[in-house]
């Protein structure tokens, strides 16, 4: 018999001794039993607010239970996201005091992370401080370029001035004491701003260390050597791909003769493989990042490559390239994440198809394929099995030299696969 399954709002239910809660589905249980850290809206059973209240507040946090009224954790609620809970304790009832403690603890603990697996230098400093769940601080990431930190805070739970205070004690206490500190941003991201239904932040930064100064919103830092502007009011993200880093310096490794990198930027793979190859074509949709592309480039004076930039959609350029038989020696692809929720999917595989058949067919025999893909949606084995069909069709034999993912101050959860979102392939195309 065939049902219709009507959508339908948690209950709410009486409050409970342990204070506000949800209960979760069994699969939702089975899953945070199993080390994940999110509870989706439709796994939400009931909701149980506080003594006296009708509702749970944006942002509260509350014991989550399993069907049995077994308490699994405490988690931060969101009244709009379709993630309804985050969890941050194995504990019941963890009081916001008892978070913001915590909260304390895991940034001293990811910033001494930071200084094993990506230690300032000359040659590097920049780096992600924070990497929200990936550390255990949901909805808060922190990203370092020089002596600018850029914050995020991107839920119910953590856009909140207890939570602001916190990090910018702790970050402001932690950085470039001796030259006079650092400057810190927070910086929304206006996407989820709007799903999490969030109030803008104040204008201006939360710390700068001269007071009589115009607040600083730009600077140059530096990564495996190369230099690049930066510009807190602009870009995409925090302003700038750290997760990146190693995978440049990698790629730099393996390019020769001329090189094609589509979906530049602002440069960051071009300019890593200008150091080892004759020319090197950057191309984006964008001509405010070529700008900045250009404008890194000049920051580099001494790269021995002749350096083109071109203002083109990836597809519509590969399709004429491929048309009128250009050839290179070494070709990165590095498009914006096409699949953004699991129904846009099987559509991004066949852009990653596309992208990478043309590729290959535009590569000399014994080139070099740098390709990679952002979209957590898109598992390592997709991702991999759909360059190895584009390579079948190419009739083209491809070797698989390296597989690599986002630079260590981006860690992975092995019990949370969102966070393994970054694939990067380096292929030698025969």
């Amino acid at each position: 018999m065939l049902r219709k399954v009507e959508d339908r709002a948690p209950r709410v239910v009486a409050a409970q001794p342990h204070g506000p809660a949800a209960a979760i589905t069994r699969r939702a249980a089975d899953r945070l039993r199993a080390g994940h850290l999110w509870v989706y809206r439709s796994d939400v059973e009931s909701l149980v607010p506080p003594t006296g209240a009708t509702d749970l507040q944006p942002g509260a946090l509350i014991t989550v239970m399993d069907s049995r009224g077994i308490p699994l954790g405490t988690g931060l609620y969101s009244a709009a996201s379709q993630i309804a809970v985050r969890i941050v304790s194995n504990e019941a009832a963890f009081t916001r005091v008892a978070y913001l403690d915590q909260v304390r603890e895991l940034v001293l603990a990811a910033l001494a992370l930071r200084d094993e697996v990506a230690p300032e230098s000359m040659e590097d400093d920049a780096c992600r401080l924070i990497f929200s769940e990936a550390d255990n601080l949901p909805g808060i990431v922190a990203d370092r370029y020089n002596d600018l930190v850029i914050l995020q805070l991107l839920t119910q739970g953590t856009a909140q001035d207890d939570v602001r205070h916190l990090l910018t004690e702790v970050l402001r206490d932690r950085f470039r004491l001796d030259t006079g500190g650092i400057t810190l941003w927070e910086r929304p991201d206006p996407k989820i701003r709007e799903l999490e239904q969030l109030a803008h932040p104040n204008p201006g930064p939360l710390h700068h260390p001269n007071t009589t100064e115009t607040p600083q919103l730009t600077t140059i830092f530096t990564i495996n050597g190369l230099r690049f502007h930066f510009d807190a009011g602009s870009g995409q993200k925090t302003g700038a791909f750290l997760d990146q880093r190693l995978n440049y310096a990698a790629a730099a490794r393996y390019a020769t003769g001329s090189a094609l990198d589509i979906c530049t930027y602002q440069g960051g793979f071009a300019l890593h493989l200008a150091q080892h190859c004759r020319s090197v074509t950057g191309v984006d949709a964008s001509r405010s990042a070529l700008e900045v592309a250009d404008r890194n480039r000049e920051l580099n004076p001494d790269l021995p490559a002749q350096v083109e930039w071109i203002e083109a959609d990836a597809f519509e350029l590969l399709r004429e390239y491929e048309s009128t038989g250009h050839q290179y020696d070494t070709i990165v692809l590095d498009p914006p994440a096409f699949a953004k929720s699991k129904r846009a999917a099987e559509g991004a595989m066949r852009g990653y198809k596309e992208l990478n058949l043309r590729a290959m067919k535009m590569l000399r025999p014994g080139g070099t394929l740098i390709t990679c893909s952002c979209s957590h949606h898109v598992p390592l084995q997709e991702f991999t099995e759909v360059v190895s069909s584009a390579a079948s069709d190419a009739a083209r034999r491809v070797q698989l030299l390296e597989t690599r993912g986002a630079a260590p101050d981006h860690p992975a959860v092995l019990t949370l696969p969102e966070t393994s979102y970054l694939k990067c392939l380096i292929c030698r195309v025969g």
